[in-house]
C-alpha cells in the first residue's frame, strides 16, 4: 500500500499546486490543460479529491504508528 499512498499524496499536491496557481493567479492549470470542465479535466479534478479523501486515513495510520 505503500505505493499507493505515495501516488496519492502526489497527486494531492498538484491538486494543490493547481490551488495556489488559481489563488495567487486566478490560472486554473487543469481548464487550460484539459479544457473548462470538459469529461477530461472533471475526471482529473475526481481524481484529486478521491485521493484527498482517501489521505485522511492517513492521519489514523501515523498516530496508530506513534503508539
Amino acid at each position: 500500500m505503500k505505493w499507493f499512498d505515495n501516488t496519492a499524496l502526489t497527486i494531492v499536491i498538484i491538486g494543490a499546486v493547481n490551488w495556489l496557481l488559481v489563488g495567487i493567479f486566478r490560472f486554473d492549470l487543469v481548464a487550460y490543460l484539459f479544457g473548462n470542465l470538459s469529461w477530461l479535466s472533471r475526471i482529473v479534478y475526481t481524481v484529486v479529491g478521491l485521493c484527498g479523501l482517501y489521505l485522511i486515513s492517513l492521519f489514523g495510520r501515523i498516530r496508530g504508528m506513534s503508539e
